[in-house]
């Protein structure tokens, strides 16, 4: 007799663990969705910034706050400066000497006027101008006693003056031009707010105030027109006058 056994079929057990990469798949799905994205808000905040920098930036390069400094480098050679100067093409705005009124130094003289310091500046100033050669050049200052002041000392001389370098009203630069001689440079030794003034009608409307005895270089293009060409700081005239000439 024989016997047939059969043997149970087993069960097979479902696998109820997910599988690794499907795992995977589900992160990355939630990682290219729309949840992590940055909130619209601050996408538009920081699209705005980014606009407002690139504003900035080209502000600076299309309209320079100040004119450029004489005293660094060769500025003055790059500015032509001395070739002018040979012409009788410059016209130069000199703020005057530390006034009195508003320093602690002692004064040389009125209360109004420039202090004993101003005086010696004045003088270093004036040696500076001689050293450029003062032959074809033309000086005119201000009335005010500290103007006047300056003058004297930057030239050994009694200054000649006119009110117009005093009140620089909507025609000072109209006024500057008909001063200036064919051929001839022209000094003029005035104030602080009649630089600025001028500046700002010349394109530097943010230009940084002028120090006492500092200096505004300017010379007129063919049409007419004033060109800016630099300022120059009392104490950079050293480092110019010693910069050989190429």
């Amino acid at each position: 007799m024989s016997f047939v056994f059969n043997a149970p079929v087993p069960t097979r057990i479902p696998n109820t663990r997910q599988k690794p990469t499907q795992v995977h798949h589900v992160l990355n799905t939630a990682e290219s969705g729309t949840g992590n994205k940055p909130p619209r808000t601050w996408r538009i905040v920081g699209g705005i910034c980014a606009a407002a920098l690139a504003i900035l930036v080209s502000g600076f390069v299309l309209w320079p706050i100040t004119p450029r400094d004489l005293g660094v480098g060769n500025q003055m050679q790059q500015a032509n400066i001395y070739r002018h100067w040979q012409g009788g093409e410059v016209i130069v705005l000199v703020r005057h000497a530390e006034r009195c009124d508003r320093s602690a130094n002692p004064c040389l003289g009125p209360a109004d006027g420039i202090t004993q310091l101003g005086s010696h500046s004045a003088s270093d100033l004036g040696r500076a101008f001689r050293t450029l050669g003062m032959a074809a050049t033309d000086v005119i200052s201000s009335p005010a006693t500290r103007t006047r002041q300056t003058t004297e000392f930057m030239f050994n001389g009694a200054a000649q003056t006119q009110d117009w370098l005093a009140t620089c009203d909507e025609h000072f630069q109209q006024t500057i031009k008909a001063h200036k001689s064919l051929k001839r440079n022209l000094i003029l030794i005035t104030h602080s707010d009649c630089i600025s003034s001028l500046e700002r009608q010349l394109g530097y409307p943010h230009a940084l105030a002028s120090e006492y005895t500092s200096s505004l270089f300017i010379t007129l293009d063919p049409q007419g027109h004033m060109q800016v060409l630099g300022t120059l700081d009392a104490g950079s005239w050293q480092h110019v006058l010693d910069q050989p000439l190429e």
